[in-house]
């Protein structure tokens, strides 16, 4: 569903080990479903949806329940370690919580999300906050469409 490649390079997506020192940072205790899940979550190199995450999941451990993983995702997106984004697709998907700010492409045909960086984007956006009387702290970007090669639209 998606990549992990950036305009600017390869995503950095941080290991299980980041995410058991962010829980333990954040004072959550890490049980052994929190870390099979913590691994996967830090191997995924997209998106997942919490259904498409328990699928992962259930390969290496059947037992973990699905209201686990929705749970867990909760706990991790309240304590700041995963990103929650709502891509138009009626789905919550999730990430980890990136250390460095990227946008987002994706392809309305196939749902596949590539991460992309490029300072002029941004640039232009803390211009714009400017103009109209503000300093930006945060935003999100999120672009939709279809490959030019796509002769549909």
């Amino acid at each position: 569903m998606a990549t992990g490649a950036k305009a600017s390079g390869l995503a950095i997506k941080p290991d299980a080990r980041r995410i058991e020192e962010l829980c333990s940072e954040r004072g959550i205790r890490m049980t052994e479903q929190r870390r099979i899940i913590a691994r996967v979550l830090s191997e995924s190199g997209d998106h997942p949806d919490v259904e498409e995450l328990h699928r992962r999941l259930s390969a290496v451990d059947p037992k973990i329940s699905i209201a686990t993983v929705y749970r867990t995702v909760r706990l991790f997106g309240d304590a700041g370690i995963l990103s929650r984004h709502d891509f138009g697709d009626g789905r919550a998907r999730y990430e980890m919580a990136p250390e460095e700010h990227h946008d987002h492409l994706i392809d309305l045909r196939t749902g596949k999300v590539i991460e992309f960086q490029d300072e002029r984007i941004e640039k232009l956006q803390r211009e714009v906050a400017e103009r109209l009387g503000f300093r930006l702290v945060d935003h999100r970007l999120e672009l939709y469409g279809v490959p030019l090669e796509d002769k549909k639209d």
